[in-house]
């Protein structure tokens, strides 16, 4: 074996252009297999830090009421003692309940945190969740007490021995609460599908002993079922247990609605769960899928590049193939020379690909949005992984090598009969098929994603999100919202303002039922403002926008269209009465707004609602709304912003400036295909590059089999173009015949990846047509500098070429 490496060293060294080569495209092969490896470790190992975690399920709600279907992450708070009372299967639950903004005092400053849960005492015994201080079994079991993960306690007071402390939250209308606490957790890891730095006791919270099962949904609820306990068995038995606890249930089944509860495990939620109300912004398994298969293919290429030169590389090796055989060598001993060719070239481009692997995580971390790091536990998977890459790759690749090379016959080859190079090989031309059938494919994906991406962005969406300011946690100012606003409206630049909770590209949403024409319907509930409707640019269909002289107004609805058509006003939804709440307050309809987009363009329009809240009540309420939308028409931003900022801190003292623009929270809701189009445009650069690596050996080593012909065809009169088209033309053809494989394949499952979006851009014809003139120009390119330098040398040198 020592003799097979030093012999296989000798030949590498030798031919220095065929080992730069495939050395290149198995270096840039492997880098991405390792990358993409990373990245769907990282994104699998979400919530297995739990050790009981292949027995937590999450509870979710379907509900369908008339045409309104809704899948959600959460359920009612009586739901998680039910399930306890009524099934021996489950041993415990817990219910989380998210916080969004909390304010917290930190010496004389208010800090914002968003990473806040009320949650039962029963958490420690579901999630693990080890604590540094306090005792799991009493943390949380009074009411007003706290824990806190390291960082934080580190945060607040400097170090994490701060059990018995105290940790003041403000509320709306700075009402301080005292929060003692009672432990301090690790940090959570970052895979983990929810994300928690404060855990508040939900003991005595009045929403937490709500009596009701179906008005609504507030609490994540978790169960940690027995072992050995089916889970699907378990929810079949969810439909009998609702008509226990719902006696309308059965009527509602009759007109076509229902409530069901079904169950997630826990460790499906980040790649496999996409409902309405998750605690956190989930991952997709099917571009777990896409980026894997994208992977290995390049992995292939690599491996084709590798197999198409060494078999076109065949003819200098016959010679030393024919001469070995005949001093004894047995085949088996051939083939293990050239496989030791292939292992050894494959552990110098593993080297290499480590090292370009590990240069290019920081921008691999930033496309993908990820913090992926090399760690003594990585190391774990890293080191077998990478010794299984390097042997399967150096098999893959030099396995049909060492067969074909082997195969020779040595009185053929002294005889020159030996069938070599890039004519007559049938299967070399096929595996050149499939690189580029792999890279047109890629190429017609990537333009279909940024063709979606283009038409998400310059899609009217039914408001104008284009300069549009939004200033956030309004409701810190306690009752003077409006006066901030009405200061905000004097400064120059400014067109006009709306206070708000609900904005088209925020995430908070309030989901209730109304009844119209004796039905009842879920619907988006909003309160806005008398200048909702003008600052976001919508336009109205029918009727009239609100207005505060009227009194009348405070119980009038503005609609969308789809609301007014599930609510069945065919003809003209105006002064139609629609009755809302357990006090059945009756609100007339005053206008219907043209729908408008307030959900990712993957989703439909929903029914929407806008009820006016006027200042009078705001300032009774405590001033709820917390967004400030302001219309700007001031080309000078950075000076508006000041003005707005300082206005802000003499309003709020000591509070931050927290700010978006709309347009950039609309950019933010398509991130996942964004990452995906630019990880598209790596995969199909790098696709294209290693295939094309393997287009330049394959042409080089053509024009050198083919010298002596040339130069014959030239003494008789050949141009130079004709000649470059004779040897071209046969890569050429199967560059055609790669585009006919990969067009309808690609359409087939880019029509699939767009059927998720209920609002797309068709595929159009130009796109192909741009993948394959790419793809032609790609292949003429590469293989032409080769074909024109053969043209044009001197056919007397070209005539004395053995």
């Amino acid at each position: 074996m020592g003799n097979y490496f030093k012999t296989a060293f000798r030949s590498l060294k030798r031919n220095k252009g065929f080992t730069f080569l495939n050395l290149a495209g198995l270096t840039i092969g492997v880098a991405v297999c390792l990358l993409i490896i990373f990245y769907v470790v990282d994104e699998t190992s979400y919530d297995r830090y739990n050790s009981n975690g292949n027995r937590i399920y999450r509870v979710n709600t379907d509900t369908k009421i008339n045409t309104s279907i809704t899948s959600s992450a959460i359920a009612a708070p009586r739901v998680a003692a039910a399930l306890r009372l009524n099934f021996p299967e489950v041993e415990n639950t817990v219910r989380l309940l998210a916080d969004e903004e909390v304010r917290f005092k930190k010496g004389d400053e208010l800090v914002m945190e968003k990473n806040a849960l009320f949650c039962d005492p029963s958490i420690f015994d579901i999630f693990t969740l080890p604590l540094l201080e306090g005792d799991p079994n009493t943390a949380l079991t009074e009411p007003n007490t706290i824990v806190l993960t390291e960082r934080m306690a580190e945060k607040y007071f400097g170090t994490t021995h701060v059990l018995g402390k105290v940790l003041v939250r403000v509320g709306d209308r700075n009402s301080n609460t005292s929060l003692k606490i009672t432990g301090v957790i690790k940090n959570l890891p970052a895979q983990s599908h929810f994300e928690g730095d404060f855990f508040e006791s939900m003991v005595g919270l009045p929403i937490a002993g709500n009596e009701n099962f179906a008005a609504f949904f507030p609490f994540h609820t978790y169960v940690l079922l027995k072992p050995q306990a089916d889970y699907k068995k378990l929810e079949g038995k969810f439909p009998a247990f609702l008509k226990k606890y719902l006696d309308f249930i059965e009527a509602m089944e009759k007109q076509g609605d229902y409530i069901k509860l079904n169950l997630t495990p826990l460790y499906d939620i980040h790649l496999q769960s996409n409902r309405a109300n998750e605690l956190g912004v989930n991952g997709n398994i099917q571009y777990i899928y896409i980026y894997s298969g994208v992977a290995l293919f390049i992995l292939l290429l690599a491996c084709i590049n590798f197999m198409n030169l060494s078999t076109a590389h065949s003819a200098s090796r016959a010679k030393e193939v024919g001469i070995r055989k005949v001093l004894g060598s047995p085949r088996i001993g051939l083939m293990l020379q050239f496989i030791s060719e292939s292992l050894l070239l494959s552990c110098f481009s593993m080297l290499a690909a480590i090292v370009l692997a590990w240069a290019l995580l920081p921008l691999f971390n930033n496309i993908a949005g990820k913090n992926l790091t090399l760690t003594g536990s990585t190391l774990g998977w890293l080191l077998p992984a990478i010794i299984g890459i390097t042997v399967v790759v150096g098999l893959l690749a030099g396995a049909y090598p060492a067969f074909f090379l082997s195969a020779f016959n040595p009185i053929k080859v002294f005889k020159g009969q030996t069938a070599a190079g890039f004519k007559g090989n049938r299967l070399r031309n096929w595996l050149v098929v499939f690189q580029f059938s792999i890279s047109i494919f890629l190429i017609i994906g990537t333009l279909i994603v940024y063709n979606q991406l283009r038409y998400m962005q310059q899609r009217p969406l039914g408001f104008n999100r284009k300069q549009v300011l939004l200033v956030k946690h309004i409701n810190t100012l306690n009752n003077q919202g409006v006066t901030f606003k009405q200061e905000v409206l004097g400064v120059p630049g400014v067109a006009s303002a709306s206070l708000s909770s609900f904005v088209p590209t925020g995430h908070r949403r309030w989901t209730n039922y109304v009844s119209a024409n004796n039905n009842t319907h879920q619907t988006e509930f909003w309160p806005v403002d008398e200048d909702y409707l003008r600052t976001m640019s919508m336009s109205l269909d029918k009727g009239r926008d609100f207005n505060p002289a009227l009194s009348s107004d405070s119980s009038a609805m503005i609609i969308n269209e789809t609301a007014a058509s599930v609510m069945g006003f065919s003809g003209d939804a105006l002064d139609k009465t629609i009755v809302f709440g357990n006090n059945q307050k009756q609100y007339h309809i005053i206008g219907v707004v043209k729908d408008f987009n307030f959900n990712s363009l993957r989703d439909n329009v929903a029914a929407v609602v806008l009820t006016m809240t006027t200042a009078f009540e705001r300032k009774k309420q405590g001033d709820r709304p917390d967004v400030l939308a302001i219309k700007v028409n001031n080309d000078n931003l950075p000076a508006l912003l000041s003005q707005i900022e300082n206005k802000w801190k003499r309003f709020s003292g000591n509070q931050e400036f927290d700010y978006s623009f709309m347009d950039e929270d609309f950019d933010n809701l398509y991130r996942t295909e964004q990452r995906t189009g630019k990880i598209a445009v790596w995969f199909t650069s790098l696709a294209i590059l290693i295939a094309c690596l393997g287009l330049f050996g394959l042409a080089a080593y053509t024009a050198e089999q083919r010298t002596r012909e040339i130069g014959i065809r030239k003494v008789l009169g050949a141009n130079v173009p004709d000649l470059v088209a004779m040897l071209a033309i046969n890569f050429l053809k199967l560059v055609g015949i790669a585009f006919l494989v990969a067009a309808p394949l690609a359409w087939l499952f880019m029509n699939k990846w767009l059927q998720g979006f209920a609002y797309r851009e068709s595929i159009s014809a130009w796109i192909f047509i741009a993948a394959g003139v790419g793809a032609f120009l790609i292949a003429g390119l590469t293989i032409s500098s080769q074909f024109i330098k053969a043209a044009i040398a001197n056919p007397v040198q070209s005539l004395k070429v053995e």
